[in-house]
């Protein structure tokens, strides 16, 4: 097998891989790495949770530290010479804490700024300097803006969650951001899925770039056990508070369709004594931080987000992800799902599915080209007769908040973008066309003691 220091990696930095408990890398560090390392552009496409960030981070603090522009010391002035561009404020936070992580034994120093905290703390910190700053789009812009920043010297760029921002709206930000760099420069594209829109963004800003793909194109991880409960609308709650009690199952992220749906399935938990918080746009930045440190730390049961927040949700052996509503966007659910099953871990992603999903149940088959299995739990036999209702289309406009740009999930956008049209969703007025299949097995949920045998 590879090692890290098989890669072309520094002693000091394989010292800090090792010591946070990595020993072999997986297939997107493997490859992209090296390409990195070599100094050229590169398009990178992998499966949430295989590694992405130690893909880039490790051998961008390679070239920075053997650069000849290298700090002497911690402490010394310096420009900004990587910028990590991403699109909400836990992934960003996240990355730059793998930055501190794994470049704890060089002389490099790293940085974060994002929207809805403060914007004072973030001026002081960039008047002092960094060598790698990671940040969300319209954040950046607002300290340009004001001139508190200067992005003159940056020799890597990179691009995370590609296919995100671009869901986001975060095209025209990125832009500008692309405007104001020096021409000459590094620039490393990440993303989940590779969609028309991010080929077509790869032309325009990647230079002859090495392409790694390491899995088919919006596939899901294998590993990742994945079922529908059919159940009419009004017994989801119901039918996710008896999963959740019966199956023993202690640490949950559920994923709801808008911000609204999150707090009120939270409040309905609680009242049946389950410990749960909710994190989306409209929570200050304190209370996502408190409630996704809780969630890590094993004393929170349920996680409540909304697809834009949950990315940076990074944990470990999470054993569950409930879909409580089905996306918009089929390939949001590749996305939801791979938050489970990280790392070569088990994880099971269950799906509960009204007849108002059924058309959306359908394009994330098309999508994974898989047949999910369904199973009826007695006691939430759906009713054969009910009639769809239409879905409302998730909409990012005017979802700012915080100070500058700080929109929902992180940081870029201000109010002003257009909703980007939810592909494979029921037209306002318009039944669903397909149902769901009636062979479908009835049981009774297995009593588990643990995490659900995952």
């Amino acid at each position: 097998m590879t090692k890290f220091s098989e890669l072309g990696l520094s002693e000091c930095i394989v010292r800090a891989v090792t010591e946070h408990g990595y020993t072999i890398p997986t297939p997107i560090q493997q490859q992209a790495i090296p390409a990195v390392i070599k100094g050229g552009d590169l398009l990178a496409g992998a499966q949430t949770g295989t590694g992405k960030t130690a893909g880039f981070t490790l051998p961008i603090l390679e070239r920075l530290s053997k650069s000849p522009n290298a700090p002497k010391n911690k402490t010394d002035r310096r420009p900004i010479r990587t910028l990590v561009l991403t699109p909400t404020r836990e992934l960003a936070a996240q990355i730059e804490e793998s930055v501190r992580t794994y470049g704890k034994y060089t002389n490099l120093n790293s940085g974060v700024i994002f929207g809805g905290v403060g914007i004072n703390p973030q001026i002081k910190l960039l008047k002092n300097g960094v060598d790698i700053l990671v940040a969300t789009p319209g954040r950046l812009l607002d300290h340009k803006q004001q001139g508190t920043i200067d992005l003159s010297h940056v020799e890597i760029l990179v691009l995370d969650e590609a296919d995100r921002m671009l869901d986001m709206g975060f095209i025209h930000d990125i832009k500008k951001v692309l405007a104001i760099l020096p021409a000459k420069r590094q620039n490393l594209l990440f993303s989940a899925t590779f969609s028309e829109e991010i080929k077509t963004l790869a032309e325009r800003l990647l230079n002859n770039p090495a392409m790694i793909e390491v899995a088919r194109r919006n596939s899901t991880v294998e590993i990742i056990s994945q079922k529908v409960h059919p159940v009419d609308r009004d017994k989801k709650h119901p039918l996710l508070a008896h999963l959740i009690k019966t199956e023993g199952w202690n640490q949950v992220l559920v994923f709801t369709r808008t911000k609204h749906g999150a707090n009120k399935l939270v409040e309905q938990l609680i009242k049946d004594g389950i410990n749960s918080m909710a994190i989306h746009g409209n929570k200050s930045q304190s209370a996502r931080t408190k409630a996704l440190a809780e969630f890590k730390d094993g004393s929170l049961t349920v996680l409540v987000a909304t697809d834009i927040a949950a990315r940076g949700i990074d944990i470990d052996q999470l054993p569950h992800v409930v879909n409580f509503d089905l996306p918009n966007v089929p390939e949001d659910y590749v996305h939801r799902i791979g938050r489970t099953g990280r790392a070569g871990a088990t994880g099971e992603a269950v799906s509960l599915v009204c007849v108002d999903e059924f058309k959306l149940l359908a394009d994330i088959e098309k999508l994974i080209k898989r047949q999910l299995p369904q199973e009826i739990i007695d006691g939430f036999i759906p009713d054969p007769h009910a009639k769809a209702q239409p879905i409302q289309l998730r909409s990012f406009q005017g979802q700012g908040q915080g100070q500058g740009r700080g929109g929902n999930g992180g940081g870029g956008g201000g109010g002003n973008r257009q909703s980007r049209p939810a592909q494979g969703a029921p037209r306002e007025g318009n039944a669903p066309r397909t149902s769901i299949k009636p062979a479908v097995k009835q049981s009774t949920p297995r009593r588990s003691g643990g995490r659900g045998g995952a």
